[in-house]
């Protein structure tokens, strides 16, 4: 069958799995040396190369899912990010970046890249004019994130593609919220796709990683820094990582309705000051996440109405756990002000919108009933609390 041609479930089920050739298990063995020969062999295997049996079988997948020729598979999103980002960076150069990121990648960029001679810009807006104008002679690299965390803005993928290509520059985009399930953004002319995999990929709270895929060419020069920094996953992560990932489409799936559902409830509740999902039609950027997006992902983020305490609520539910990370099969809440952008000054999370009682759902695949039923009682407590503070 035509690679092209397999379903999505297909090719997380299938690409890349490794034949068990000695005992003819349904699942592929894991191979954990991490010294193999090196005479009278095809490949030189070395752990920190990318190239034992079960990295390259779980790039394959990931190359597959996002329509790329490689992949590489890395210990963290952040690692798979700065390498990437380093891979086509050196001093002199200058890169642009969209104004709302996540708070690791903002600090990678305005902690240590001055270290290394890199100058920055952060756009004022995503539209086409603030990439443009931003750009200088010496930048070599876009860097985008859509849909945006915690605030879930889209940038469009078309335009950077065009105004990246019209100027020789590099793409690059966290591809982490969409996942591949939802967006492959190298079909609208991206380059280079990051994924921190640890979210949709791995989808159960319990496996920490980063993916990059690209072309063979862009995958060669991040692999040549790649090898030096030594970010690769442990053979043990990758084995796990590649049967999450047989689940992912029908997990996605399940929390893109998930979260269109609790989107429209929060939308039209009455203590809810705000509502930030790009499935919903009033969402501002609704029409451009409708084309290019097949679903609009398991997350969103809301205010409480500013009498009602966000801390306080997150500490009454019972179900949603306020937990720091996302895309988990259970749903989760954060506060991004304290956790994912508390790297960032106030002045800086003013400049981005997230208020400091903003909250991010991550929405799993129980039952919506009962969601809504934990959310309901949380804001009951925390009236009643407030009422008898008074």
């Amino acid at each position: 069958m035509d690679q092209d041609k397999k379903g999505l479930n297909t090719v997380c089920t299938h690409t890349g799995q490794l034949e068990d050739k000695t005992y003819k298990g349904a699942v592929s063995p894991l191979y954990m040396g991490t010294s193999y020969a090196f005479e009278d062999v095809d490949v030189k295997r070395y752990p920190r190369y990318f190239n034992t049996p079960n990295q390259i079988g779980l790039a394959k997948k990931i190359a597959a899912l996002e329509k790329a020729e490689a992949a590489l598979i890395f210990g963290s999103g952040m690692a798979a990010i700065s390498t990437s980002l380093l891979a086509f960076l050196r001093a002199g150069d200058h890169i642009v970046l969209q104004k709302t990121l996540y708070g690791g990648t903002y600090n990678l960029v305005t902690e240590e890249f001055e270290k290394f001679g890199i100058s920055y810009s952060f756009t004022e807006g995503l539209k086409a004019a603030h990439f443009e104008e931003k750009i200088q002679d010496n930048t070599k690299v876009i860097y985008i994130e859509t849909p945006s965390n915690p605030l879930l803005t889209i940038t469009d993928l078309k335009i950077v593609s065009n105004i990246c290509k019209k100027h020789g520059i590099v793409s690059m985009i966290d591809n982490t919220f969409a996942s591949p399930v939802n967006q492959n953004p190298l079909d609208f002319g991206i380059d280079i796709t990051i994924h921190s995999a640890t979210k949709y990929m791995g989808g159960h709270s319990d496996i920490c990683a980063g993916a990059v895929a690209s072309s063979e060419k862009n995958m060669q020069r991040i692999f040549h820094l790649a090898k030096n920094l030594g970010g690769s996953l442990s053979d043990y992560t990758v084995w796990l990582l590649e049967r999450s990932i047989k689940t992912m489409g029908i997990r996605v799936k399940a929390q893109n309705e998930n979260a269109l559902r609790m989107a429209q409830y929060l939308l039209d509740h009455k203590d809810i000051e705000t509502v930030y999902y790009p499935g919903l039609p009033s969402h501002p950027d609704h029409e451009i996440a409708k084309s290019q997006m097949k679903g609009y992902g398991g997350m969103l983020s809301f205010e409480l109405k500013p009498e009602l305490s966000a801390s306080r609520f997150q500490k009454s539910l019972r179900l949603i756990k306020p937990s720091m990370s996302l895309a988990g099969v259970e749903s989760t809440t954060l506060t991004p002000a304290l956790t994912s952008h508390s790297l960032l000054s106030a002045e800086e999370r003013k400049r981005q919108g997230i208020a400091d009682g903003l909250i991010r759902f991550s929405v799993g695949i129980e039952e919506t009933e009962d969601l809504i039923q934990d959310i309901e009682q949380a804001l009951k407590k925390v009236k009643e609390e407030r009422e008898q503070s008074v």
